[in-house]
């Protein structure tokens, strides 16, 4: 008898399964993302409900950034030798259990360790998305995929942290992350069916796991790549982090019209988002980071000198620098991925990721250094912050020239390929059956 064929895919299939991947990775950056946003906002009430003062608080907040840090390293080390699949279940698995004891947590070390355990996982989870990305969208539409992909970070700006808020002022502190974590378990499921099984980058299993991160490290191309993230972090953190103390002392808004301020970026962010990535791939990336680079940096510039004008005109200063830090990343990141060869992309994401927290750290402590205020007083030295940030962020149109395409080789693996090869697979299969079978 002859092998039955399997169906043929159309155009609409492939389509579809790419935009459930895209919209499982963005979910799941949602989710991640307004885990780790959530905690700053709900100081007031853990500091309160705990019984901590302001230094235990900020271990709390830096315990996640730790361990992102040291996970992503070890990460660097090991997550090309496994299917990028399996890595990211597992990696959410974790995020999703560390979530929950956060939720559990009733006293300072309980809540400590699970801070730790949510970054562990979570923190190298933006790295893992941004891989397979690359693993599954060749470069001419890798742009608008990342751009899809960043949009997270609006909805959760616009969306879930005001809700954990509201959730965290009506229930208690512990409520927005034990509705977190119930909202995971079907999107961990989802992901398990959406995200096809990635192995085609795994390499030598027998080289030592302390060999594949020096490799990971201090090849030319990721150590320009790190360079050119570095760079953008610190420029963006020396300004990011004083934005709401500045607009409360320094131009007026009052802090129950903060968040209406932030609102407006994000839905602006979450518009413009995808267009940027359609620009990156119709335009190239280079030449659109370019264009978005001097705006962030006047946007650096301007937040920082702002006089008392009031909400509205602080709400478009930060959707206009939101869309453009945004933009930015969403062409940095889309350059990145096409120097990193794709036997390389898991591990060098994770190191990205680690380095990532690394640079934030040192751009806040940068413009900590620059800032001063006292409470009910304007803040001094956000001007020269400003200044600072924005010299930093146009040095990296330098380091964005200095990156240079990867090696020759297929650069992704779409999903009509995945498909194709699984039903010519199968064929083979019913067709060794049959001449069997006679």
């Amino acid at each position: 008898m002859p092998p039955v064929q399997s169906p043929a895919r159309s155009a609409t299939d492939d389509l579809r399964g790419e935009w459930a991947v895209l919209f499982t990775l963005a979910a799941v950056q949602f989710t991640s993302i307004v885990d780790f946003m959530i905690v700053m906002p709900l100081g007031p009430r853990l500091i309160g409900s705990l019984g901590i003062d302001t230094a235990r608080f900020g271990w709390i907040v830096s315990s996640y950034t730790f361990a992102a840090g040291i996970a992503g390293l070890a990460g660097a080390a090991i997550l090309d030798r496994v299917d990028r699949r399996t890595a990211f279940l597992v990696q959410y698995s974790g995020f999703v259990v560390g979530t929950l004891l956060c939720g559990l947590a009733d006293g300072f070390v309980p809540l400590l360790a699970a801070r730790i355990v949510t970054g562990a996982f979570g923190g190298v989870l933006g790295g893992q998305s941004l891989a397979i990305v690359g693993d599954l969208f060749p470069a001419e539409r890798r742009g608008q995929a990342t751009g899809t992909l960043m949009s997270a970070f609006a909805v959760a700006s616009v969306a879930g942290v005001p809700a954990g808020i509201w959730m965290g002022n009506a229930w208690g502190w512990q409520a927005p992350f034990l509705v977190l974590a119930a909202a995971s378990l079907p999107l961990l499921a989802l992901a398990a069916w959406a995200i096809p099984p990635l192995a085609s980058h795994v390499g030598d299993p027998g080289e030592p796991a302390l060999v594949r991160l020096r490799d990971t490290l201090t090849h030319p191309d990721h150590r320009r790549a790190f360079s050119l993230v570095s760079v953008l972090m610190i420029g963006a953190f020396a300004v990011i982090p004083f934005i709401s103390a500045s607009y409360v002392a320094n131009v007026g808004v009052s802090e129950e019209r903060l968040p209406l301020v932030f609102v407006a970026g994000g839905l602006v962010t979450l518009l413009g988002s995808p267009v940027i990535g359609r620009l990156v791939d119709r335009c190239g990336a280079l030449a659109v980071f370019r264009a978005i680079v001097p705006v962030s940096a006047a946007m650096m510039v301007v937040i920082t000198h702002l006089p008392a004008v009031g909400v509205a005109v602080a709400a478009l200063a930060t959707a206009v620098l939101m869309l453009a830090n945004t933009g930015r990343m969403v062409a940095a990141m889309a350059m990145i991925n096409a120097t990193v060869a794709p036997a390389r992309r898991g591990g060098f994401m994770a190191a990205n990721s680690s380095i990532q927290h690394v640079a934030c750290g040192v751009g806040t402590a940068l413009g900590g250094a620059l800032v001063s205020g006292v409470p009910g007083e304007p803040l001094v030295g956000y001007d020269r912050a400003g200044w600072c940030g924005a010299a930093v962020t146009l040095a990296s149109l330098w380091f964005a020239a200095r990156l240079r395409p990867g090696p020759s080789g297929p650069p992704s693996t779409p999903i009509r390929s995945l498909a194709a090869a699984a039903e010519a697979e199968a064929a083979a299969g019913e067709g060794m059956a049959s001449i069997e079978a006679e």
